[in-house]
């Protein structure tokens, strides 16, 4: 299969989903922010690399314990947020575009649905709970899931906002980085 692939947050997105959702999240349901302590705690043991990064993010999760619906307050938040996705993108959308992502899937998969576009890897989260099932979706993982899902794929081309793509970003015919809107080719030297 060919395929272009898109990183999702400040690539095809203006902004990071997680986060807007988080702060979606506490305007509508404040008992929230109960759950910040463990998330504080959590990014201090990762940035002293006590703790990986994924239990970090489960810790930081915690919240969705506090949101009664989930599934109905991310179909809300995508009905306010939809308009955030780039027009060059909707503009040059394709059928196998694959979306790879170290947000969670249960975040992302409504707004892709909207979108038609049927490949999603994203981290897998238990909507509920905020556990992981597996790594974080992210760096050379992003690699591993792809090859999983889609063992023959060929990237023709790839766009991220973000270094830390590198490995993926190899993958592909052609690379670009998107900054502030704006994608510009992404030359890597070996």
């Amino acid at each position: 299969m060919e395929c272009n692939a898109y990183d999702f947050d400040k690539t095809i997105y203006n902004g990071d989903a997680t986060l807007d959702f988080y702060k979606y999240c506490i305007r509508r349901y404040p008992r929230v922010l109960l759950a910040l302590p463990f998330a504080m705690v959590g990014a201090v043991l990762y940035i002293l690399k006590f703790v990986p990064k994924t239990r970090f993010k489960e810790l930081f999760f915690g919240f969705l314990r506090f949101v009664p619906n989930v599934e109905a307050l991310i179909s809300s938040f995508w009905d306010e947020n939809s308009e955030r996705i780039f027009t060059w993108y909707l503009e040059n959308k394709e059928e196998n575009d694959i979306i790879i992502s170290a947000s969670p899937e249960f975040l992302l998969k409504p707004m892709c649905n909207r979108l038609d576009i049927q490949y999603l890897i994203a981290s897998k989260v238990d909507m509920k709970t905020g556990r992981y099932t597996g790594k974080n979706c992210y760096g050379e993982e992003k690699v591993r899931r792809l090859k999983n899902e889609f063992e023959d794929c060929v990237i023709n081309e790839f766009y991220s906002d973000s270094l830390s793509d590198l490995p993926l970003a190899r993958l592909a015919k052609e690379r670009f980085l998107v900054r502030d809107k704006e994608r510009k080719a992404w030359i890597i030297k070996d």
